[in-house]
């Protein structure tokens, strides 16, 4: 990558202006990317790498080329959940992402560090620059569907994502804890303040349903993701109960074979082009 975030953005031309007078940084010469979606919760520990992780999947069923941008620097955990610990190359104008078992595009730092166990200790700039240039600086290819896996919080990269690229929306990830639904407000809150459409709210970790008998448990709490949906007048696309196989495909690199109807009919009608 070039030490300049803003480097590329020649590349198409001049960087799109939206309706809010906020530029948006321009496509690459070796990216065509149709739609835009991050996934953001603002309270850490609620799934939201796995929802990311998921959306994908079963995007990538439908038939769409899919793109995912880990966009939580300090805390990647998208490579290890697909499998990937390699096979990010260069051409010398721009990085090319690694490329998953069922043929997901994935971008992360941990895929350029020399160990996956290594810590990123770095400024809040210097990451919301490291973000800019996954968009800049790697040659995407054709895709329908990128997704960006947001850190949790309002702070520096969310910001930086929601100012600088052209989302089509933003899919909300809470859990029951009134904890959770506190902070994910405040995310909420924020997308709403910068015009950032909110295609849906997820609820994970909703129960607990015993593989024996079957019976429901709430162990954090009654589920609210239809009543957060409904206070602040956004879809609420569903719950996804905890399933201890889930994680377990996860830290096997498998997510990719893990089976859920959660998306199944969850089709974002607007496009950036």
């Amino acid at each position: 990558m070039s030490d300049c975030a803003y480097e590329n953005e020649s590349n198409n031309g001049q960087a799109n202006e939206t309706k809010t007078g906020i530029e948006k940084l321009a496509q690459n010469n070796f990216s065509s990317i149709k739609n835009v979606i991050a996934v953001a919760s603002g309270k850490g520990g609620v799934g939201k790498s796995s929802v990311t992780s998921l959306l994908a999947c079963e995007f990538k069923r439908k038939g769409q080329i899919v793109g995912v941008l880990d966009a939580d620097i300090t805390g990647p955990s998208l490579p290890k959940m697909f499998g990937l610990k390699s096979g990010v190359r260069s051409n010398g104008s721009a990085l090319f992402p690694s490329i998953s078992d069922n043929g997901i595009r994935v971008m992360s730092l941990n895929l350029l560090t020399g160990k996956e166990d290594d810590p990123v200790i770095w400024r809040g700039p210097i990451i919301a620059g490291t973000v800019k240039q996954f968009w800049t600086d790697v040659a995407w290819g054709d895709l329908d569907y990128l997704f960006v896996d947001l850190p949790p919080g309002t702070g520096d990269v969310p910001l930086t994502v929601m100012q600088s690229l052209p989302l089509n929306g933003l899919v909300v990830v809470s859990s029951p804890q009134d904890l959770a639904v506190m902070i994910v407000s405040k995310a909420i809150k924020m997308a709403q303040m910068m015009n950032i459409p909110i295609l849906g709210l997820v609820e994970n970790m909703s129960s607990f349903i015993c593989p024996h008998c079957g019976e429901e448990f709430s162990l954090f709490g009654h589920a609210q993701g239809k009543e957060i949906a409904e206070k602040f007048q956004i879809p609420f696309i569903g719950s996804l109960p905890i399933d201890p196989h889930l994680s377990e495909l996860c830290d096997q690199g498998k997510i990719e074979e893990y089976q859920s109807n959660l998306f199944h009919d969850f089709i974002p009608e607007k496009s950036i082009q």
